[in-house]
């Protein structure tokens, strides 16, 4: 973990600070694949897949449940394949499980991974240069390639990187098996995960993440979501879609440029806040100076957006001079949120974030949320940090088809009912 006190070692930092969201089921979509969510060596190639399915290679599934307001993506590591159930993020590489033994470990409802009992788990050697994809790498006596990866909130994965099998499932329910997917087998993990979580499904932009591996089977390094609002019905879907097919286009689409990390870290998905309008009040990024290239993360891992201190405190006194409420200023357990005692969406102003070249509106569902443990009260979808940057987060992400096209480089937003399918 970067000790520097800069956004971006701030970024890095608190990368799963919060995290409530992406899962799947996969359905077909040209030569790529689709992914339903719920609320929560070499390089590859085609070599690297195994099928019993005839059908197009890429037509795939994954089962998907919620668990309060997490969406857990699951995957069949193993042969034979078990099922696992992770955290699927932008705002991470690794891909890892907790797997036996495992030492200190969180609670989990589902049994642990257990290596031994799968015939095609292999683990990386540390002399490799597989293990060199990992910044944390580590060498045990064994001369296994360890890892250590932390969040936010203190929480760590400890484990051996390994390669294993990945298996998703076709539209007609036959099997579709990745070969030689690199994961971490966590043996010590801790932190702020829940007991329906067993690890995290990377898709960050780096060389290990799970998008990466699977980016040259599926016609290129490209996806897209469609997120539906915070509390929606759990029977209705998110949408996740890999490689060729996933492009946003259409009438309304906008476009914003990644910007490279200017550090060594590859991970996150970085673009330009010009400024926010409050209705008609237009509240620059910063009050005086340049605004830097890349100071905001779009993370899917991360619920509320974050903004600097002196955005965020202009943003709050617009937002209540058009709100008809009163605040809640007597709950301490609130803390500095701004909140409000309603059971429905205050009829509050549409915030407008000016990214370069894309206006993204978004609407009173977008920004108020309800609190599952304060029923009848909501808050301000947005909170603050002392860094210079900030984290677009996922209640501000949903009803927008948003594509991520590493290969041009840029960000595609389009407005859409994502309750719609």
């Amino acid at each position: 973990m970067v000790s520097s006190p800069s956004f971006y070692s701030f970024l890095a930092i608190i990368s799963l600070l919060f995290h409530l969201f992406l899962i799947s089921s996969i359905t077909a979509k040209n030569d790529g694949f689709t992914v339903k969510l719920f609320r929560k060596a070499s390089p590859f190639s085609r070599s690297h897949l195994m099928r019993s399915s005839k059908n197009n290679p890429n037509d795939a599934h994954a089962p998907v449940r919620g668990y309060i307001g997490h969406y857990l993506m699951e995957l069949n590591i193993g042969t034979p394949p078990v099922k696992v159930s992770g955290i699927a993020d932008t705002g991470s590489d690794l891909t890892w499980t907790s797997c036996e033994p495992c030492v200190g470990c969180y609670k989990q409802i589902e049994p642990l991974f257990n290596p031994l009992k799968s015939s095609t788990y292999s683990n990386v050697s540390c002399n490799t240069p597989l293990c060199d994809k990992l910044d944390t790498k580590e060498c045990s006596p064994e001369k296994r390639c360890g890892y250590t990866y932390a969040y936010a909130s203190s929480s760590v994965t400890k484990g051996v990187l390994a390669q294993e099998t990945i298996t998703l499932t076709s539209n007609t329910n036959e099997p579709i098996s990745l070969n030689g997917i690199l994961f971490g087998c966590g043996h010590n993990n801790t932190g702020g995960f829940n007991d329906h979580e067993m690890g995290i499904i990377g898709l960050g932009r780096g060389p290990v993440s799970f998008l990466s591996q699977l980016g040259p089977l599926l016609g290129g390094l490209k996806f897209s979501q469609c997120l539906v609002p915070f509390l929606t019905d759990i029977k209705i879907s998110s949408k996740l879609s890999f490689g060729k097919g996933s492009e946003v286009l259409g009438q309304g689409v906008v476009t914003t440029p990644m910007v490279p990390s200017p550090t060594q870290d590859k991970t996150p998905y970085l673009v330009t806040l010009e400024g926010i309008t409050v209705e008609d009040t237009y509240l620059p990024f910063k009050t005086s100076g340049t605004v830097a290239k890349g100071n905001m993360m779009i993370d899917s891992g991360t619920p509320p957006t974050i903004l600097p201190n002196d955005l965020y405190d202009r943003l709050v006194n617009e937002v209540k001079k058009r709100v008809s409420m009163e605040p809640i200023t007597n709950d301490p357990s609130l803390g500095n949120q701004l909140c409000y005692h309603t059971n429905t969406s205050p009829n509050g102003p549409n915030l407008t974030f000016h990214f370069e070249g894309a206006n993204i509106v978004l609407t009173p569902i977008q920004i108020f949320i309800p609190q599952i443990e304060k029923v009848g009260v909501i808050c301000l979808g947005i909170t603050n940090n002392s860094a210079e940057g900030g984290i677009y987060g996922n209640f501000a992400q949903s009803n927008y088809l948003i594509g991520f096209d590493l290969e041009r480089e840029v960000v595609s937003f389009k407005p859409t009912d994502c309750t719609k399918g």
